[in-house]
């Protein structure tokens, strides 16, 4: 099943106020249920997956983490790798979003992915204030893009308002 469900929960825990734990158990319990409910295709347990990412690195400092992502948890596309990876990098950073994206630039593979997982679900849990200025700034001026209004929208959309 595709692991959409256990990124969006895990990002809606965190706009909920939940904490990092709360965050990545809500991950683990969306990805059960898309698993129920979805298409079966043949590969790893995404939920499974993302359980056994987290604790692999729990405790450890942080280049003998990254190193047993890479060499276990696996940076490629498949999602049964990328997404696991991402909870395992947001739990080194420690829900810290700015430290979550760098990490997840430091592994290689498919760390754009990686990154924008584990610093959505970071930045939710933490709030865009946990960010550096001057990262928003190069952000914006370097992409072009003026993200608060999207996300203002988005979260109208999700309190159930359609208000801009």
């Amino acid at each position: 099943p595709p692991p959409a469900p256990a990124v969006a929960a895990a990002v809606s825990r965190g706009i909920d106020g939940g904490d990092l734990e709360d965050a990545i158990g809500a991950a683990i319990t969306a990805a059960k249920a898309g698993a129920e409910r979805g298409h079966w295709v043949a590969g790893a347990d995404i939920a499974a997956r993302i359980a056994w990412a987290v604790e692999l690195v729990r405790g450890l400092p942080e280049r003998q983490a990254l190193d047993r992502v890479c060499d276990l948890v696996g940076t490629s596309v498949a999602s049964q790798e990328s997404v696991p990876a991402a909870f395992a990098v947001l739990a080194l950073a420690e829900g810290e979003p700015w430290r979550a994206c760098l990490l997840a630039a430091n592994l290689g593979g498919d760390c754009d992915t990686i990154g924008a997982i584990a610093g959505a679900v970071a930045g939710a849990v933490s709030g865009a204030s946990a960010l550096p200025d001057e990262a928003l700034v190069t952000v914006r001026s370097v992409n072009g893009l003026d993200l608060e209004p999207l996300a203002k929208s988005l979260l109208a959309l999700r309190a159930g308002s359609t208000a801009q």
